[in-house]
């Protein structure tokens, strides 16, 4: 395992809000969410490591699909965007291929984006949750994919991994895709499938959604770069580095273990105590104070994913 070194925005008014949680589909943390953690990341290497960036740039050249990249840049020329911003940009793509590749069996590993362990509100064992030898999931992609980027892989393999380990650095700061509430309304084996099947609404007017798109669009609902970067500039300021004490955990497998699944427990779920419905056209109503709550939490969560994947990143490409 690697071994790292140590490492609020005002709530969008509740109409804004309401709409941004259900125009996007529930894949992890929506497709701007996940740009908003590679401007994050971005950010902290051109401070500190400039010279990882350049490293990266030049492997992700060579990725499979890079040419879907130069489309998606060229649509922004004309829009006031400085050419300067192109690795920023690079960036916030390679945070959100694994979402744009689902739908190309070459590169689609849907388990890849989550782990789902057990929460039991009415048992006792709900500490700290044990892995599942084998399996392909969060845990086992984000080992494997930086293997690939520190072995002696191609470019193009090297590039699709590095694009895995963005995506991953984000997804397990999800809350939701660590865990699956079990209980006689969720029973074993699935549960709610990381709150899939867990069906709320905002308000009472509210379109019913999951609870785990509800948390997947909680960061951002729009893609344009200048939203995303502003987004990411403010959670930088928000959140500063030397006042989140949770970065002196630096191993993959307890961001999901001792903080996501945590929070799913205590905050997503309410210790068991949130009420949802199994009918998704007619989910519960959520209190009045969840999403602003909720809105919090999934920016730090973010904040950290921005930085914990900058510390990655350097302490892989930093010496090379």
């Amino acid at each position: 395992m690697l071994k790292l070194r140590p490492f609020v925005e005002v709530v969008l008014s509740t109409a804004l809000f309401t709409i941004l949680i259900w125009q996007h589909p529930a894949f992890a943390w929506n497709k701007a969410g996940h740009m908003v953690q590679g401007a994050i990341a971005y950010s902290e290497l051109q401070q500190n490591h400039p010279q990882v960036i350049e490293k990266i740039a030049a492997i992700l050249t060579e990725h499979p699909e890079y040419s879907k990249f130069e489309q998606q840049w060229n649509s922004l020329q004309g829009s006031n965007i400085s050419a300067d911003s192109k690795n920023l940009y690079l960036f916030m793509w390679a945070a959100k291929w694994a979402d744009e590749a689902r739908d190309n069996p070459a590169f689609n590993n849907p388990t890849w984006h989550y782990i789902n362990f057990p929460y039991q509100p009415s048992s006792s064992s709900n500490s700290i949750p044990r892995e599942i030898p084998g399996e392909e999931n969060i845990l086992y992609a984000f080992q494997k994919n930086l293997e690939i980027v520190q072995s002696n892989a191609s470019n193009s393999e090297k590039a699709v991994a590095i694009c895995w380990l963005f995506h991953l650095t984000g997804d397990v700061h999800q809350p939701l895709h660590t865990t699956k509430l079990i209980t006689k309304q969720y029973p074993q084996p699935e549960g709610d499938r990381g709150g899939t099947r867990f069906y709320i609404r905002v308000k009472p007017a509210s379109q019913t959604i999951s609870l785990h798109k509800f948390w997947d669009d909680l960061i951002l609902g729009s893609e344009r770069f200048q939203t995303v970067r502003n987004t990411a500039t403010r959670l930088r300021a928000s959140y500063q580095r030397n006042k989140l004490p949770e970065l002196r955990e630096n191993k993959f497998n307890n961001w999901a273990k001792l903080e996501s699944f945590r929070i799913a427990k205590q905050d997503a779920y309410l210790n068991g105590k949130l009420s949802g419905s199994t009918d998704k056209n007619d989910g519960k109503i959520l209190s009045s104070n969840y999403a602003a709550t909720a809105k919090a939490i999934a920016q730090r969560r973010m904040s950290l994913a921005g930085y914990r994947l900058a510390d990655v990143l350097n302490q892989v490409f930093g010496q090379r």
